[in-house]
């Protein structure tokens, strides 16, 4: 063990720990959630790429000298590349405006850039936790920032998954395009329709949520570093804001950082937060009403809808041999679910902050990073273990068809609202069909009918595919490739 102190007094800290005497009281104060911040990497990466950047510019503006930057820079580095995640282990939930993180992350940082030097961990009057790592800086500045830059990356991860399961809707829009089958409205039988053209709405509805998300990302990329506690930069050199973000541009590859035009209203404002997360509510309510189509297009197989089979992933009772549930669609609208309420969660941390400061991102930080995280995992499943694998039952939806009423809808036309709609009547009560009710009447040719009853006519025209989107081999074997390397780096 060795001994830490800072101005409540003196504790043990286990000699192989890279944490100190902040993060050792976050855990006896905040033994809440016990889940640690590491379970979001984004983060600790996005807090070291803060803080590399600001030793980069205390170095450049003077006020750290080269050798304490160098160790420092080296140190971050490794936190950047994968290194030493176990050692940030303050929890997700805590008081005082994410300070226990800070710290946390600057007493690992020393201690890490100690050793380089040569130095035992906690010879601090070499470098510092507070003197040196948190140079020009403060948690009101620093945290804000790493956290935007940590959302970012995981809705970054989670547009291009979103983009995998569009592709993929659209796949099946394209296989369906000619599978003739019954609309409904309000759980009533409506008029035909393609099952291709279904499956190309669910492509359409992502398409547009994936936008919404790009267009509020470069929100996440103003800053207030330089800003300190509350917003004038106080222990902070006036040229340290614009070449800490100069610096953070360079380390990141990220262009569209930008300082904030007001360090005060900035450093208290979480506005971003809840766009957001109204962005990502958006996409997890629409994504769990697909969820509720597929769940009801598959019901089933004998007394249900049975228009389309979903994968079989896992028997469904324990009790019932042979069933088989949508589980696939269950989980993301589970998912979907917690992102709502995680909503509201960001909606009242927002509101409750006071005056300089908000002291709730804590909690909004690890509801947004849970939020990308589970939404993008949620949409990878769905595509892989369920999507790409659906049929339709081409037999069932063609006598659906022709035994539907809805058809008289295309005869309309000829026959007048009110004729049809007694027809319509008698052919349900008769259990006789539209096109044979029609000529038996003579009030149409038969050729005629069929005519007007033609599958391109009834489901509006033949479907245009060149429209949807379509990501080539190459690049979807990239994309997952890459997803794949997140996925494995984060679980480690």
């Amino acid at each position: 063990m060795r001994i830490e102190r800072d101005s409540l007094g003196e504790l043990e800290i286990p000699d192989d720990a890279y944490w100190g005497i902040n993060t050792a009281r976050a855990l006896d104060n905040f033994a809440i959630s016990r889940r640690a911040i590491n379970v979001y990497p984004d983060l600790l990466i996005a807090y070291a790429q803060v803080k590399q950047a600001a030793a980069r510019a205390n170095l450049e503006i003077g006020s750290l000298d080269e050798d304490r930057a160098d160790l420092i820079d080296a140190a971050c580095q490794e936190i950047i590349d994968g290194k030493l995640h176990d050692q940030f282990i303050v929890g997700v939930i805590q008081g005082g405006a994410g300070t226990s993180t800070n710290m946390n992350v600057n007493e690992v940082i020393a201690n890490r850039a100690l050793e380089l030097g040569g130095y035992s961990k906690g010879e601090y009057e070499f470098i510092s936790p507070n003197d040196h790592v948190n140079r020009s800086q403060s948690t009101n500045d620093t945290y804000p920032s790493a956290v935007k830059l940590a959302v970012a990356y995981g809705v970054e991860g989670l547009c291009q998954e979103a983009k995998l399961l569009r592709n993929s809707f659209a796949q099946k829009g394209r296989e369906f395009k000619d599978v003739l089958k019954v609309g409904r409205t309000q759980m009533q039988d409506a008029v035909p329709m393609t099952l291709g053209q279904e499956f190309r709405g669910f492509s359409t509805t992502l398409s547009e949520d994936i936008e919404r998300l790009e267009w509020a990302m470069p929100m996440l990329f103003e800053l207030n570093l330089g800003a300190t506690a509350i917003g004038t930069g106080i222990t902070a050199e006036k040229n340290y804001g614009p070449a800490v973000i100069r610096h953070l541009r360079e380390i990141t590859g990220e262009d569209s950082i930008s300082l904030a035009v007001d360090l005060i209203e900035a450093t208290s404002d979480t506005g971003v937060f809840m766009s957001i997360s109204s962005e990502l509510k958006r996409m997890a309510m629409k994504l769990s009403k697909i969820c509720n189509d597929l769940r009801l297009l598959s019901s089933g197989p004998q007394a249900g809808l049975g228009e389309i089979n979903l994968p079989a992933k896992q028997a469904g009772s324990s009790i019932m041999p042979g069933k088989v549930n949508p589980v696939i669609p269950e989980a993301v609208n589970q998912v979907a679910f917690v992102i709502a309420g995680a909503d509201v969660t960001i909606s009242l941390a927002s509101e409750a902050g006071q005056l300089q400061l908000n002291a709730f991102e804590p909690v909004m930080a690890h509801v947004l990073l849970q939020n990308t995280t589970w939404l993008r995992r949620a949409i990878r499943t769905l595509r892989i273990n369920c999507v790409d694998g659906i049929t339709a039952n081409e037999d069932r939806l063609e006598l659906q068809v022709q035994q539907s009423v809805g058809v008289i809808t295309a005869l309309m036309p000829k026959l007048g609202y009110l004729n049809a709609a007694t027809l319509a009547k008698r052919a349900l009560k008769g259990g006789v069909s539209v096109r044979d009710l029609v000529i038996a009447e003579g009030l149409m040719a038969p050729a005629e009918v069929d005519a007007a009853l033609e599958p391109a006519g009834l489901s509006g025209g033949l479907m245009d595919t060149s429209a949807l989107p379509r990501l080539t081999p190459e690049l979807i074997a990239a994309m997952e490739e890459q997803l794949d390397e997140d996925d494995r780096y984060n679980e480690a």
